[in-house]
């Protein structure tokens, strides 16, 4: 069965969720502060964390961070923070959906299910090359390798060169890239995709001024300007 992590400080949406998941099939673990969690991360190796970002030793994010280090797990973050730069921060950290309490649970079970669903395809996946090799993105090894040098992206930065790389030339509008990387009924913003794209045209982008690959598309978004060679597997 699935193991997920649930970290919260809060017993009761611990005990709810837990209930909810465990009827779903899921193996679950808990955890009520952030040391812990990373504890019980160690020891279980869990699919999916469903992770608060106010918890009573330290943060949300900094749990977040210190599992980014080492594992492109899914992470889905819970909050009652409603700022706009705080729930950004909480993309660009690594998180892969976010949710403001108050939630529902049968929500989170849908959006965990589709999540893995998702991940598991692109498991199956092998690799991607364009312009004669000169970017190939491994779709197991999660990183794109530049003339023969490989480049470590964050899990973020890779779906996103993955979604737009399954379509050359295909115009995605920003909230089309959030709903494509995300879920279909994440709730985000769209303008967190700008900085994810900043980055990604860094590691591969020759020309960041000029770029071959993440091409933006003025007053409509961005789109893939890498030309696919004829012996890829298919998407």
């Amino acid at each position: 069965m699935t193991r997920i992590l649930i970290v919260d400080d809060e017993p009761m949406i611990i005990d709810v969720l837990k209930a909810y998941f465990e009827r779903a099939g899921y193996t679950v673990y808990t955890a009520f502060n952030g040391a812990d969690a990373l504890r019980m991360f160690e020891q279980v190796n869990p699919e999916f964390l469903i992770l608060d970002l106010m918890l009573p030793d330290f943060s949300g994010e900094e749990v977040c961070k210190r599992v980014r280090e080492t594992s492109d797990i899914p992470i889905m973050m819970l909050t009652a923070k409603t700022q706009e730069e705080e729930r950004i921060n909480g993309i660009v950290i690594g998180a892969d959906d976010y949710l403001t309490k108050p939630f529902s649970p049968r929500e989170v079970v849908v959006r965990v299910k589709a999540i893995l669903r998702r991940t598991k395809k692109e498991m199956k996946r092998d690799l991607l090359s364009f312009n004669h090799k000169d970017l190939v993105i491994d779709l197991l090894a999660k990183e794109a390798i530049v003339k023969g040098i490989p480049i470590t992206l964050t899990p973020f930065e890779f779906k996103l060169l993955v979604a737009l790389a399954e379509f050359p030339g295909r115009v995605y509008s920003r909230l089309d890239l959030l709903e494509k990387v995300q879920n279909e009924s994440f709730e985000g913003y769209e303008r967190s995709v700008d900085v994810h794209i900043k980055n990604l045209r860094k590691k591969v982008e020759l020309d960041t001024k000029n770029p071959e690959y993440i091409i933006t598309v003025f007053g409509m978004g961005y789109k893939y300007g890498g030309k696919r060679d004829v012996s890829n597997s298919s998407i």
